[in-house]
């Protein structure tokens, strides 16, 4: 296996965590793959578009660009670093002003302040190239483009399983794994990709905490947002792990109670 192989990575991954969505790569491209439509033919939002792809097999790859703002979330557009930060979007996802979407608000945070706050933490987000592309890991093609991260779905055990293999050869018991504030599409692409220019190195995200999407998802499911490097090492040590040692704990047979 080389070291941009993410299709047998992909593969790899699904079968020693029993997913049954498909795992999803993210990179960018200057020039447009061949057959991959816009994301908005799939629905405006990443978050919703993303988890179609992962569970179905319809659509293989979507993408994003400069020029996707007509029919397209434009928070998405802001996290994946086509647009600057839409000036309404820390009254929106906090308490609200009259003046912005007629008060409507989600109350995400408890101020606008706040949410001005995480954005500077975060740091200025970058695009990958002209075009931001998500593919079905087993749909890559060949050769394969330089893979920034992977997008995985699971119940809470697979995703518990697989941020235990991360910590499997790390010396840190607190950052190899965090729960990120933010959109879903930050969990999903923003951060593990490196996008955010504040990013921290070597960590995967584990979420989505955004319970605006909460209607997306199935209650059992969850996602980890994996750094392409991360997800390679999880793959060389997966042999030598609990994964392949002793699946009857890591997947244990549950009995109804």
């Amino acid at each position: 296996m080389t070291d941009t192989d993410f299709r047998e990575i992909g593969a790899r991954l699904k079968a020693a965590f029993r997913l049954t969505a498909r795992p999803l790569a993210v990179y960018g491209s200057e020039v447009l793959p061949e057959g991959i439509p816009p994301m908005t033919g799939v629905n405006r939002c990443f978050a919703v578009s993303l988890y179609r792809m992962a569970t179905g097999t319809e659509v293989f790859a979507i993408y994003v660009s400069a020029d996707s703002g007509e029919g397209c979330c434009m928070g998405g557009l802001y996290h994946t670093g086509y647009i600057p930060v839409p000036g309404e979007i820390k009254y929106f996802v906090s308490t609200g002003r009259k003046d912005v979407r007629g008060g409507a608000a989600e109350y995400l945070k408890a101020s606008p302040d706040l949410v001005d706050h995480c954005s500077m933490a975060a740091g200025p987000i970058h695009p990958p190239g002209k075009y931001l592309v998500v593919q079905a890991c087993e749909t890559l093609p060949d050769p394969v483009p330089p893979i920034r991260s992977l997008c995985c779905f699971g119940t809470g055990e697979q995703i518990r399983n697989m941020a235990a293999l991360i910590h499997f050869d790390r010396d840190d018991p607190f950052s190899p794994v965090i729960v990120p504030w933010g959109s879903s599409c930050s969990t999903y692409i923003t951060f593990p990709a490196g996008l955010a220019e504040n990013t921290p190195h070597d960590t995967a995200f584990m979420g989505p905490q955004d319970p605006t999407q909460n209607h997306s998802l199935p209650p059992e499911m969850m996602a980890l947002g994996i750094p392409a490097k991360m997800a390679e090492r999880m793959v060389e040590n997966l042999d030598a792990s609990f994964v392949a040692r002793r699946p009857q704990v890591a997947f244990p047979r549950h009995e109804p109670r």
